[in-house]
């Protein structure tokens, strides 16, 4: 089976999270599968000096900066078609909520990427599994917002450490339709109805061990749902 992953650059700050996306290639080889990586030729929100967190004075591309984590091996998200696939993972990083969706900037009114919208709506209507880690259950929301469907999705949980503000993004996605759930970085939610799993990873206060067994999880409850 193959699995897409979607990248939205190369970067925690505005990009796709490195260590999960490469935990998710791992999990998905080790698991027996192949994957390919998936990106969008257009320019970034910003570029993050990621030793300093200032913004920098420069432009990048999502495409050729996700060709760092692919080894070069990325297709434009145009080219890709849920007959392609098998499963789609999107793992985390602020490029989830600033490259595919606006969510940074505008919470829950921030527009989401068509194509990105068009990838996840037509997975998920065609019965084959996506999976959200960290941050981009929030694009899931957005992409589903206005339909029928009311996805549950987990961002992880406020009752362990975490930086971010765990009941606020719940708002956010129960505003735009989806179900928040509590889960721990040891956890996984998986909505068998709509053959969603979403994962919390570097949402919580987490080691990179955390991250390589949460993503494993995630993997493994995907494919449960092939």
């Amino acid at each position: 089976m193959k699995f897409g992953v979607l990248l939205s650059g190369c970067g925690v700050y505005d990009g796709a999270e490195i260590q999960e996306a490469a935990m998710a290639m791992l999990a998905i080889v080790e698991a027996g599968h192949e994957y390919q990586c998936i990106s969008i030729d257009k320019e970034q929100h910003h570029v993050v000096n990621h030793l300093t967190g200032e913004e920098m004075d420069e432009k990048r591309n999502m495409m050729i900066e996700a060709a760092r984590i692919a080894r070069g091996d990325v297709k434009n998200i145009g080219e890709i078609t849920p007959a392609d696939i098998d499963a789609l993972v999107i793992p985390g990083g602020f490029g989830s909520a600033k490259n595919f969706s606006k969510w940074a900037f505008l919470g829950p009114e921030g527009e989401i990427d068509d194509q990105v919208k068009l990838l996840i709506v037509n997975m998920v209507n065609v019965g084959k599994p996506v999976c959200a880690l960290c941050v981009s259950p929030v694009v899931v929301a957005k992409a589903l917002e206005g339909s029928d469907i009311s996805p549950y999705l987990t961002l992880g949980t406020d009752q362990e450490s975490s930086p971010y503000d765990i009941p606020s993004f719940n708002e956010g996605i129960e505003s735009v339709g989806a179900v928040a759930q509590m889960k721990t970085v040891r956890e996984v939610l998986v909505d068998t109805e709509n053959k969603i799993v979403t994962a919390p990873c570097y949402m919580m206060d987490a080691t990179i061990l955390d991250i390589r067994n949460n993503t494993k999880q995630a993997i493994e409850a995907t494919l449960s749902l092939i």
